[in-house]
């Protein structure tokens, strides 16, 4: 899939990336590129699933959400027994996580923990909630470590 992805597509994705409302035309303008390649070339990143969605980026604050975290969560898988009847997976767990309300985005990941959780809360003590009373709640979850994000760039 790469070898048909050029420098002039790369430019277009880097404009998207920046700001994903830019219009064909805007982007013409700034490229030198005509309009109708413009388009063209977005459809076809679009349907060869280069460009996968557009989305927007929230000002977390404004809406009240003043606390942004990453949980690092431990799996506790259950013994191989014929007869236990808890049988999850990492793939489970990160399901159940991503829809709850809080969550960001959820990564399984190798290293040291299982999945790294994203979420926004609006202060500590709905942090605090989250932890206790939804994250250790599902089951296969073991340890949890928190860090707040003090500063995002």
């Amino acid at each position: 899939m790469t070898e048909n992805i050029d420098a002039k597509d790369l430019k277009l994705l880097e404009l998207l990336q920046n700001n994903s409302k830019l219009t064909s035309s805007q982007i013409s303008k700034k490229t030198g590129l005509p309009i109708t390649t413009v388009h063209n070339r977005i459809k076809k990143l679009e349907k060869n699933r280069v460009i996968k969605k557009y989305s927007l980026e929230l000002n977390k604050n404004k809406l009240g959400l003043n606390i942004t975290a990453y949980i690092f969560a431990s799996i506790d898988y259950p013994p191989e027994a014929k007869d236990s009847k808890k049988k999850f997976s990492q793939e489970d767990i990160a399901r159940k996580i991503r829809f709850l309300t809080e969550v960001d985005s959820v990564s399984i990941v190798t290293g040291e923990t299982d999945i790294i959780i994203k979420l926004s809360t609006k202060n500590i003590d709905s942090l605090n909630e989250f932890i206790i009373r939804k994250l250790r709640n599902i089951d296969g979850i073991d340890k949890t470590r928190t860090a707040v994000i003090l500063k995002e760039y």
